[in-house]
């Protein structure tokens, strides 16, 4: 397994697991399992997903080793703020079994996110977290938390795929020493991703499929990617990617599909903040460690 290291020294897996979107129970932790036996190591969630029980049941299950294992979570909008945050991942945690986590996000740059940042570089200080970072955060956002805080973000979490390639983001992160990771890496489907005529030309050549390609696409650009499937041929599929490595050409042909914009929100958009700030997610207050 490919590994990246973050600036703290930890090191992260550059292909894991995404459970986005997969909110029946048994069909999370059926996923979250064949994925782990297929070799996966990261595993990510949110408590937003309402997910992270049968995450936690599939890691258990598994029995890999939990030094081997890459675990994230993230804090939904609703539990920012310096306690609310502390009480969220206790109860992150006690959903998921773990004693620790290996990476914790703010899922989105609202509300009181720098009493969630303290509330995370003291989790982090005390060993509960290895490392830390956000999720959706533009360059201005990162570089307010990296000179105002002591501990930098070690990840920024963000759409990045061929229509949204994200190349200046991914200067800044480079140039910042944050790690950049990819979430939507197929743009779900959209502007018709997996019949595009330049990603099945290069899919063809390599004797692989577009999903292959355009996961090998992110690796070689050193972007941390976390596909979702809840089919076990397609589990082991997104995986097989460390067998061929694109030339120059492709990649400068995939650089070509580029479209500059999201294909899904504009967090900068005041309506994308209130849509967001009004999406709750249950809290779980049978889990007696961490209800909040």
């Amino acid at each position: 397994m490919e590994k990246v290291e973050l600036n703290n020294g930890v090191k992260m897996p550059i292909i894991g697991f995404g459970v986005y979107q997969v909110p029946d129970a048994e069909e999370c932790e059926r996923s979250v399992y064949e994925a782990i036996q297929t070799g996966y190591r990261l595993i990510d969630t949110a408590a937003v997903y309402e997910n992270e029980e049968a995450v936690g049941r599939a890691i258990k299950r598994s029995g890999v080793p939990r030094e081997e294992l890459f675990i994230t979570t993230k804090l939904w909008i609703q539990d920012a703020g310096y306690e609310n945050a502390q009480k969220a991942f206790q109860a992150s945690l006690s959903r998921l079994q773990l004693d620790y986590l290996d990476l914790y996000l703010i899922h989105q740059p609202y509300g009181d996110i720098y009493g969630s940042w303290r509330a995370m570089e003291k989790l982090y200080q005390d060993g509960l977290i290895k490392a830390i970072g956000v999720s959706n955060f533009d360059d201005d956002r990162i570089m307010d938390l990296i000179i105002h805080n002591k501990v930098k973000p070690a990840v920024n979490q963000v759409e990045t795929h061929p229509f949204f390639q994200q190349t200046e983001t991914e200067k800044f992160l480079k140039d910042n020493d944050v790690q950049m990771e990819s979430w939507g890496p197929f743009a779900e489907g959209r502007n018709h991703l997996f019949s595009n005529e330049t990603l099945k030309t290069i899919a063809s050549k390599y004797g692989k499929s577009i999903a292959q390609v355009v996961l090998r696409w992110l690796v070689q650009r050193n972007i941390v990617v976390i596909p979702k499937s809840v089919h076990k041929e397609r589990i082991v599929e997104n995986f097989d990617i460390f067998d061929f490595k694109l030339d120059n050409e492709d990649m400068k042909n995939i650089e070509k599909l580029d479209m500059g914009k999201s294909a899904f929100l504009d967090h900068r958009d005041p309506e994308t903040v209130k849509r967001l700030s009004n999406m709750k997610y249950k809290i779980n207050t049978s889990i007696k460690s961490g209800t909040m």
